[in-house]
């Protein structure tokens, strides 16, 4: 709730971000008070232009600046590959291995039934429309011709879900799905994998 007292507003909604308790955001609102007014100003620049200019890839869900993200649109990227992740941190973390050069996209969630969360909630429908051949209006050096969909999913019980549903609609289509390997520990989330267990868990995926 929004007082008259503007510390107490910005404690307020620095404990709303995720992992910042009340301590810790008092913490934060009182460094930013103490310091110069350049921090406030490039702090207020910063979170206005990534509200304003950060949309989605019109191929992968990715966020980006562009109507493609720079793994979209860099033609040395390997068309015939598609790693599904649940978040762009995820992609993120896969891409600091150095050990994937294909595609990726972007479910932004994933199914849980317990939370509400079904298909419909995430970026599935867009998953099957690209293998199915994409938008119309995509530019014709962008084409793909998936063979393989690895299901990089965290190993939680949500992740094992949402790769399952995957799974069943995927097959049918007659591509091969594959699912990262248990390097990944259960229950782990991809964002915090090291770059090692990562690079494995890539590199001894399983057909489904």
């Amino acid at each position: 709730m929004k007082t008259s007292d503007p510390i107490t507003n910005l404690i307020n909604a620095l404990s709303r971000l995720p992992g910042i308790g009340e301590r810790t955001a008092s913490r934060l609102a009182f460094y930013i008070l103490n310091a110069s007014d350049d921090l406030a100003t490039d702090l207020s620049d910063a979170l206005t232009q990534v509200k304003e200019r950060i949309g989605f890839c019109k191929r992968c869900c990715n966020l980006t600046e562009d109507d493609y993200c720079h793994i979209c649109a860099n033609a040395k990227r390997d068309r015939n590959i598609l790693a599904v992740v649940e978040s762009t941190p995820d992609l993120r973390a896969i891409e600091n291995t150095g050990e994937f050069r294909g595609t990726y996209h972007v479910l932004h969630g994933l199914i849980s039934p317990l939370e509400g969360i079904g298909p419909d909630d995430i970026r599935v429908a867009e998953l099957l429309r690209r293998l199915q051949g994409g938008e119309p209006d995509e530019p014709p050096e962008m084409a793909e011709e998936i063979d393989e969909v690895i299901l990089a999913t965290s190993p939680s019980v949500d992740g094992e879900a949402t790769a399952l549903y995957l799974t069943k609609l995927l097959k049918p289509m007659g591509i091969k799905v594959s699912r990262i390997a248990s390097g990944v520990p259960i229950g782990s989330d991809l964002e915090y994998t090291d770059r090692m267990t990562l690079s494995r868990a890539l590199l001894e995926r399983r057909e489904l």
